[in-house]
């Protein structure tokens, strides 16, 4: 890993700094720790960060409005930890331009491995888009509009489609219910997620093995879904 990539950690909790900084530099990231969102906004604004881990309960500003703002001035990948039961606050992070989040209490593989993705996808942004998304036995052709499971074609409806290319060009990212109503079916759907609820059902009766145990659309309860590469 090289220690050019840069990790802002944002939390107050003593035991979450002393725990998650020596982890990420054990693992070759420079990173660079601060306790509120005045100190996180500053830091962002003097020294651009690769990626920005972010606890939502800051003692001087709302984590969400800390993420708006963030993103106001940076793309910077950002992964929000939040406490359990806190899918309200989840949703409106994702909404205002989080990439992902981690639910406390969290194993230090996982948060790495959510780091991980965020910054090759970030990476991959940067670079010519190739046409095709592959995971495991699944590519999806967005110039010819197919979709191929183990070299045979699966037959997608428009919508279909759109929906799983929709996920899959964010492919490790969950993205919220809103936020998927509103690119599919427009502003005024986003109330509606009960026609999210039965595409997502007719698509995996399409392109997963076994549709009640998703390999691809994987439900993020109470927030939205992610495409799985796996990772």
């Amino acid at each position: 890993m090289s220690a050019e990539l840069r990790v802002l950690l944002v939390d107050d909790e003593v035991s979450i700094q002393r725990a998650v900084g020596p982890l990420l530099k054990s693992r070759g990231y420079d990173v660079e720790v601060v306790g509120t969102g005045a100190e996180a906004i500053a830091a962002v604004t003097a020294r651009p960060a690769d990626l920005v881990v972010l606890d939502l309960g800051l003692p001087d500003l709302d984590g969400i409005e800390v993420c708006a703002r963030i993103r106001k001035i940076s793309a910077v990948p950002i992964i929000v930890l939040s406490a359990r039961g806190s899918e309200t606050m989840k949703v409106r992070a994702l909404d205002l331009g989080a990439d992902d989040y981690v639910t406390k209490p969290f194993g230090p593989e996982e948060l790495l491995a959510r780091i991980r993705v965020a910054l090759r996808r970030r990476t991959a942004e940067g670079s010519e888009e190739s046409g095709q998304v592959s995971a495991g036995d699944l590519t999806i052709d967005y110039d010819r509009r197919r979709v191929l499971r183990a070299g045979e074609e699966i037959r997608l409806t428009p919508k279909e489609f759109e929906l799983l290319s929709l996920l899959a060009r964010n492919a490790d990212r969950v993205l919220t219910h809103r936020a998927i109503l509103k690119a599919i079916w427009g502003v005024n759907a986003v109330e509606q997620p009960e026609h999210l609820w039965t595409l997502v059902a007719q698509l995996r009766k399409r392109i997963e093995v076994d549709p009640a145990n998703p390999r691809y659309l994987v439900s993020e309860p109470w927030v939205g879904y992610r495409f799985s590469t796996g990772d």
